[in-house]
């Protein structure tokens, strides 16, 4: 039997708790009683909180702890796996209130087996990067959070689009819910597919999600004070349907085409062709999320000529075709 330990703090998302408490205790457990056999539960759960106090979540509601989490080593057999819940209240408060958390967080930088021992899921990300456990490695958190991350922490490879990323003995989860696939993915890792699968069927969970990237809506890439940029940037915003080359993008922003794009890159962290393909893809979402209008004539309205080569762009930035885009968010 293998134990989960799941991080409480004031400011936390109640169902990022809660939840991924039911699915790691139901492992094994539901599956069984909806096919009357004997249950082969796998995981046992405990509620760690700062002096083992109850928790206040973002929502009102508090939850009654099982210990303390400073009585558990980072090494030690009774935290098999650390999951860390979203941050509901406002992250700078939550980090800022919490550093004996983050201290504790901090004695896994190393693991003694290549298995996943540190999870967190959305925002909680935030915490592990304060302990300096993402430095270096992949990483992913809500994707409206992206920018705020990767100005506070500039040394986590952030990978926003992704739904879970795995380096070394860490893992991530998304935005919001993705604490279900995050469930099922360690469920998997510790208990083998079947048990993920089953556990899947009974909790009627997508387990093939694998992006957030549907989800997103543009970031304004503006954490930057380089004037140049962010004139060019204005430009774009308003001119993002006209035919642009990089030498009269350049030519306006009075830089060199090398310049241009290191400077571009620097503050924004895209290339400015891959700027301008952001902005038109999130023209085409809210056509596609706010009208009728057909396929053709958004890929026109976009800036676009071809549907096919549009189509395949849309597809490679938020995960699916513009129809079946259109099918999951239109109005």
């Amino acid at each position: 039997m293998r134990t989960v330990s799941v991080m409480g703090f004031d400011g936390a998302l109640a169902s990022a708790i809660t939840g991924v408490i039911d699915l790691f205790r139901l492992a094994g457990v539901t599956w069984a009683r909806i096919n009357d056999t004997p249950p082969d539960q796998q995981f046992t759960t405990q509620l760690l909180t700062k002096g083992g106090r109850p928790c206040r979540c973002i929502n009102g509601i508090t939850l009654m702890a099982d210990g303390d989490w400073q009585d558990i080593p980072t090494g030690n057999s009774q935290a098999d796996l650390v999951i860390v819940p979203t941050i509901g209240a406002p992250i700078a408060q939550v980090l800022e209130a919490n550093p004996g958390l983050v201290d504790w967080l901090g004695g896994f930088r190393e693991a003694p087996t290549g298995q996943v021992r540190l999870a967190s899921n959305c925002t909680g990300a935030f915490l592990l990067a304060e302990a300096g456990l993402l430095d270096g490695r992949q990483a992913t958190t809500h994707w409206g959070f992206s920018n705020q991350f990767r100005k506070r922490f500039p040394g986590v490879d952030l990978q926003p689009e992704k739904l879970i990323t795995v380096d070394g003995h860490i893992a991530c989860a998304g935005g919001g819910m993705a604490w279900w696939d995050l469930g099922v993915y360690l469920v998997e890792r510790y208990a083998g597919a079947k048990v993920a699968r089953e556990l899947a069927k009974a909790f009627v969970i997508d387990a093939g999600r694998t992006s957030q990237a549907p989800y997103g809506a543009l970031q304004a890439r503006r954490y930057h004070s380089d004037a140049a940029i962010l004139k060019l940037q204005d430009w774009l915003d308003v001119n993002y349907t006209r035919p642009v080359t990089l030498q009269a993008l350049a030519a306006f922003a009075d830089l060199t085409e090398r310049s241009l794009i290191r400077r571009f890159k620097a503050a924004t962290g895209d290339t400015p062709t891959s700027y301008l393909q952001i902005l038109r893809i999130e023209a085409a979402r809210q056509h596609l999320e706010n009208s009728r209008v057909a396929v053709e004539e958004v890929t026109r309205l976009v800036g676009y000529e071809d549907v096919s080569s549009f189509s395949r762009l849309f597809r490679k930035h938020t995960g699916l075709a513009p129809g079946i885009y259109r099918a999951r968010f239109g109005r």
